[in-house]
């Protein structure tokens, strides 16, 4: 297995800034720190409210935590897979296992043995197109039970999955349903799955099967602001802020490398957030043509000689009067 290969097929998305998704990690992390039982963390939504730069945020996060005090390799974070709709690999379960298999021995050398008889044993699990409960037991469920006693004193290692409503829709129960499997092997170590995903029927089904639906606490997105009970919206009123904070911090580093270009106003960041509807793809977007609009202005300087024409067009672009 080609180290490059499996990096490359859980290559993840920018991350949050510090400011940015406080409360709602918060909540991630101390579910994740739990040790009664394995679970999933479904956190949902529609495209573009940041749900992919919180899974990263996260794998980020647990992959600076170490599993005991004296280790120097063994992270919390056991593996990561982000499914991508336009690239082959990640667009379906065939390399799901492989993947994590690869990040497991990497992260937990105990288990590179394990992971390299299955293979030797059955050469062909490798291979997409067979059986994915032969890929999950040899290359998924072996390494971790394995691991059991090793991990017996330790916080849960962490799976991240990313953008499962990318991967073909045909293949999703099985994964889940396989998943669920393993999170309720009382010979496994207790693990935690952090998946992200859109809201779509077909996960949902999949989600809600009466041997799953016990296993998996539910993050939900609600455009009103209004969140299933003991949980954070990833659409609520306090996204308004992050994407305001967000708007901040870009015009600000934009400023750090054009120094004589202007900064909007309070009222104009506010009205900047607001029409990006608490859509951090629309607010990356604004930010990036504001970059764009402002290089040209001085490329093309205004018989003024002004530079905020990069301000003022955006700005009209976005329906917003300067004033």
């Amino acid at each position: 297995m080609a180290e490059g290969t499996w990096e490359k097929l859980s290559q993840p998305h920018p991350k949050c800034m510090k400011e940015i998704r406080v409360n709602l990690l918060e909540l991630i992390y101390g579910l994740l720190d739990k040790r009664e039982m394995s679970q999933i963390i479904w956190l949902h939504g529609t495209a573009g409210v940041g749900k992919s730069a919180v899974a990263f945020t996260v794998a980020e996060k647990m992959k600076g935590l170490m599993m005991t005090e004296t280790t120097k390799i063994e992270t919390r974070l056991a593996g990561t897979f982000f499914f991508a709709r336009k690239h082959t690999k990640r667009s379906t379960t065939g390399h799901f296992f492989a993947t994590l298999a690869y990040q497991l021995a990497s992260n937990f050398p105990s288990v590179k043995n394990d992971v390299n008889k299955a293979i030797r044993e059955n050469p062909a699990v490798l291979d997409s197109s067979k059986s994915l409960r032969d890929q999950m037991i040899a290359l998924f469920r072996r390494p971790l039970w394995h691991l059991q006693f090793r991990l017996r004193e330790c916080p849960p290692p962490v799976f991240v999955v990313d953008a499962l409503d990318e991967c073909q829709p045909e293949t999703v129960a099985d994964l889940i349903s396989l998943l669920g499997e393993a999170l309720r092997d009382p010979e496994l170590p207790v693990f935690h799955i952090l998946l992200t995903s859109r809201f779509e029927e077909h996960i949902r089904k999949a989600i809600q099967k009466e041997e799953i639906r016990t296993l998996v606490h539910e993050i939900p997105v609600n455009t009103s602001g209004e969140g299933v009970a003991g949980t954070i919206s990833l659409d609520g009123e306090d996204v308004d802020n992050d994407i305001c904070t967000f708007f901040q911090h870009s015009f600000t580093e934009l400023r750090n490398r054009h120094p004589d270009f202007p900064q909007p106003t309070a009222d104009n960041l506010m009205r900047l957030a607001n029409r990006a509807g608490r859509r951090f793809i629309l607010q990356n977007s604004i930010a990036n043509l504001h970059e764009k609009l402002t290089k040209l202005s001085y490329i093309l300087p205004s018989r003024t000689g002004r530079g905020d024409e990069g301000l003022t067009a955006l700005l009209r672009l976005s329906g917003i009067k300067d004033r």
